[in-house]
């Protein structure tokens, strides 16, 4: 089936690419505003781009027609914490997903304990188990309705028991247990299920190497 996206209505167009682009991982960003209140809200519209320099993209919509309480703590700041989500995390990061009002802290809200960051004013969730301190570098608006932030990581904190090797920056990944977001309402994927294909490399395959699934 061939499918013309721009003639598409909006929701039907989310609901489509929303399902082909699975699992999306989960930015729970934590924000605060200029008066110091705090914000919590999960993102799948999110991945790392770089790692030199270690960049990070994020997208946000709007919500009425005005910048949601992330977007806008952002701008006012320019500074923002990842906080990645584990099963463990699932329930309370989709209760932070509510529409509450601008003057709600949701980490309040949701019993949520928080640890200081160590080069930026904005906490992280402290049962996260990896978590980027962030520093915005650019907004780009796409169309009347979202925007694009592109922000440096400045500070990672990883749950010291997935961590294998620092100096070559080697990782039990499985231990994290990390979710994506999937198609439909509230429907999540675990990460533990992967399987290898080893790279092979031009002078591999020129010796008639071939790539070989374990």
């Amino acid at each position: 089936m061939e499918i013309d996206l721009s003639a598409m209505a909006p929701k039907a167009r989310y609901n489509l690419l929303t399902g082909l682009v699975v699992p999306r991982p989960i930015a729970w960003v934590t924000s605060r505003n200029e008066d110091g209140r705090l914000n919590a809200a999960p993102f799948s519209f999110f991945n790392l781009m770089s790692g030199t320099p270690p960049i990070l993209c994020l997208g946000i919509g709007e919500r009425g027609g005005a910048p949601k309480d992330t977007a806008r703590n952002i701008a006012a700041t320019g500074e923002f914490v990842v906080n990645l989500v584990n099963e463990d995390c699932a329930v309370a990061m989709t209760g932070t997903a509510i529409d509450f009002p601008e003057d709600v802290d949701e980490l309040a809200v949701f019993g949520l304990e928080t640890l200081p960051s160590r080069s930026i004013e904005v906490p992280r969730i402290a049962m996260s188990p990896v978590a980027f301190e962030c520093r915005l570098i650019q907004t780009i608006a796409i169309g009347h309705a979202r925007s694009i932030l592109i922000a440096e990581l400045l500070v990672v904190h990883i749950a010291d028991d997935v961590v294998l090797d620092v100096d070559r920056g080697h990782l039990d990944t499985g231990r994290l247990g990390l979710i994506g977001r999937m198609q439909g309402g509230g429907w999540y994927s675990r990460t533990s299920d992967g399987f290898r294909v080893p790279q092979v490399t031009l002078a591999e395959w020129e010796r008639g190497v071939s790539p070989i699934r374990i």
